[in-house]
């Protein structure tokens, strides 16, 4: 099977009808998801600009972070399952879009962004967590979060005025 049949089996779907050609699911899902990419990419973007040396700087990024991630994670799941809601719902859609593309590569490249940065300057966190501009490394990841995340949700209004 195709990733384009795969997408029509998907659209056709009862779960994909239903949602899309409700007059309150698919409102209430779409609300559902911008609430969750609010929380969860609101705190990114406030915790990426404290790595970038912008905000917070009296505050560690370990206690930036230890205060955010029990609100981040449930906003960011909330964003995940919605996601997967509306895409189910205009599945062969999104496959033919190139801002649906662009975005899937994005959410990749801010993954791969995140891991880098955990595997490699998160770990010397203790070295540089109280000073207020944090090395390169961090600045860096911070800015490239902040480009991602900024080009995800750009691409995710692209696709919602081109379907």
């Amino acid at each position: 099977m195709s990733i384009m049949e795969f997408c029509k089996m998907l659209e056709g779907s009862s779960v994909g009808v239903n949602i899309r050609e409700s007059s309150v699911l698919f409102p209430v899902i779409e609300g559902l998801h911008v609430l969750g990419l609010s929380i969860s990419v609101g705190l990114i973007l406030i915790s990426d600009l404290r790595l970038a040396g912008v905000l917070l700087r009296k505050r560690t990024a370990r206690e930036v972070w230890s205060n955010f991630l029990p609100w981040l994670m449930p906003g960011f799941i909330l964003m995940t399952i919605t996601g997967g809601l509306l895409f189910w719902s205009h599945a062969l859609a999104a496959y033919n879009s190139i801002a649906f593309r662009v975005k899937l590569v994005l959410l990749f490249l801010a993954a791969v962004n995140a891991a880098v940065y955990h595997l490699t300057v998160y770990r010397r966190m203790n070295e540089w967590d109280t000073a207020d501009v944090p090395p390169m490394g961090a600045r860096f990841a911070g800015w490239a979060s902040l480009v991602l995340w900024i080009c995800v949700i750009t691409m995710g209004r692209i696709m919602a005025y081109t379907f």
